[in-house]
């Protein structure tokens, strides 16, 4: 009897998985294995939130096995202990698994690889790191020219999308460890999980007639409204494969029927293009997790206040819009992609504090917190990363508050202190008279902060600080 072993790390899913189909390939029974990996449950960079979320959807999927005859297997410890245990035990003849990118992952599978029959598939991205290069062999390090790059070659069809198998052979008398349930999922979180939810959101945001995704240009950087897919945190366990969201961006570009609706389709497709650059940087450049990717900008005389700091993490800086941000990623552990680059802005260029503290908060406490995209949002918005906005692109958090949550529905909604303002004085609380405060259920420095800083005078000095790095 041959048995192989699917080990899966991240991509939770039945549906378009390649490691799951190569695994049952000429095999006669699989192994689904999930191995709880004492780094994961013991980082500094995973908070309580996305553990839920995943012992969440490893009981999801266990659920799914159990539909095809099969089961999910879990076994806690060091991966390679577990799977040389696992190899002993079963006599597998492979182990198949879907390729990662990050330092950590790509250190674990070198090892592994010498010791155990591991295989590793694709299935991170559509195209893999080493597939879209310049015409030289070289990493692409500037968006534009690798998503030209990208689009260059084959695109997928609903056609290459695997169908999930309809049935799993377990091998009989296989122990597994029980499934984490501590910490539960808030039920406040909005992210149910499990595969077919990310099916649903995919279908809802793309397949219809009026979908979504035809006002994405429009609506996409609007914090008060829901004008996003949302699907970040499910690519991010690869509860849904990035093929199948690129396939449904390309579709909904052919059903498109004016060129609003065309041009919004693509720029969703771009928006997963970037989640494939991020990525091919990271397999290409892994000391971006370390340091700036810009020489220039690795010796900024960062001013690191830890008590700003704080205030930043808590969303208690004085400016609603970003405290708003902050205290939405501490109630769901989800965030606005526009507040993302808000608070990144505000905490780098207003507060000049290192962008790796905000990387590593915002790592211990994003559901989607993935390696890749997490470090180059960062970078780009300290400017010091590969295609970042130059430094003295500046956010004024005011004037972001008021073009992108026009009404303050975003803030009076994450700030309920500051609900009955009117919109005049809601961007900017502080502007109020002591008797309006009152008359609204406010005092400032009191039941709300005051700005922890002057925007104008923090632009002045981050440009001074970027300046005197670039030419040191």
């Amino acid at each position: 009897m041959k048995i192989n072993i699917w080990w899966i790390r991240r991509d939770l899913r039945l549906q378009d998985n390649p490691a799951l189909h190569a695994a049952i390939e000429g095999a006669d029974a699989i192994i689904p294995l999930f191995v709880l990996d004492p780094f994961f449950e013991t980082s500094n960079h995973v908070g309580e939130k996305r553990r839920a979320f995943l012992y969440a959807n490893l009981g999801m999927l266990n659920q799914a096995l159990q539909q095809r005859g099969g089961g999910l297997i879990v076994r806690r410890g060091h991966p390679l202990q577990v799977l040389k245990a696992l190899v002993s035990e079963t006599q597998a003849s492979g182990i198949f698994a879907q390729e990662d990118v990050s330092p950590y992952a790509n250190a674990r599978d070198h090892m592994l690889a010498d010791k155990l029959p591991l295989r590793l598939t694709g299935g991170l991205t559509v195209h893999p790191p080493a597939a879209v290069r310049k015409p030289d062999g070289s990493a692409y390090t500037v968006f534009t020219p690798y998503s030209k790059a990208w689009k260059r070659l084959s695109t997928p069809t609903a056609q290459d999308v695997l169908p999930a198998p309809e049935k799993i052979i377990l091998p009989d008398g296989i122990e597994s460890d029980p499934i984490p349930t501590n910490p539960s999922q808030p039920d406040h979180i909005p992210f149910p999980p499990g595969e077919q939810e990310a099916q649903n959101r995919l279908s809802a945001f793309a397949d219809e007639k009026a979908a979504p995704i035809f006002k994405y240009s429009e609506l996409r950087n609007r914090m008060d409204v829901e004008g996003t897919s949302a699907l970040s945190p499910y690519l991010r366990f690869g509860l849904l494969s990035p093929r199948q969201a690129i396939v449904a961006a390309l579709e909904a570009q052919g059903r498109s029927e004016s060129e609003p609706e065309r041009s919004s389709a693509q720029t969703w497709l771009n928006e997963l293009i970037w989640r494939e650059f991020f990525i091919s940087i990271l397999a290409n450049f892994p000391q971006v997790r370390q340091a700036s990717f810009r020489e220039d900008l690795r010796a900024i005389a960062w001013q690191n206040d830890r008590e700003e700091f704080e205030a930043w993490t808590q969303g208690k800086t004085g400016y609603p819009v970003v405290d708003a941000a902050m205290r939405q990623l501490l109630n769901i552990g989800w965030m606005h992609n526009r507040a993302r680059m808000i608070v990144a802005s505000f905490l780098v260029k207003d507060l000049l504090i290192d962008w790796r503290w905000g990387e590593q908060w915002f790592m211990q406490h994003l559901l989607d917190g993935d390696p890749a995209a997490n470090n180059g949002g960062w970078q780009w918005s300290a400017g010091t990363g590969t295609d970042a906005a130059p430094y003295f692109r500046i956010f004024n958090p005011i004037l972001q508050s008021k073009k992108f949550d026009p009404e303050g529905k975003y803030i009076r909604r994450w700030i309920p202190e500051l609900a009955q303002i009117p919109t005049k004085y809601i961007h900017t609380p502080w502007e109020m008279s002591p008797a309006q405060q009152g008359e609204f259920g406010v005092q400032i420095g009191q039941t709300y902060p005051g700005p922890v800083i002057d925007h104008a005078f923090a632009r002045q000095r981050t440009l001074d600080a970027f300046k005197r790095a670039k030419s040191d």
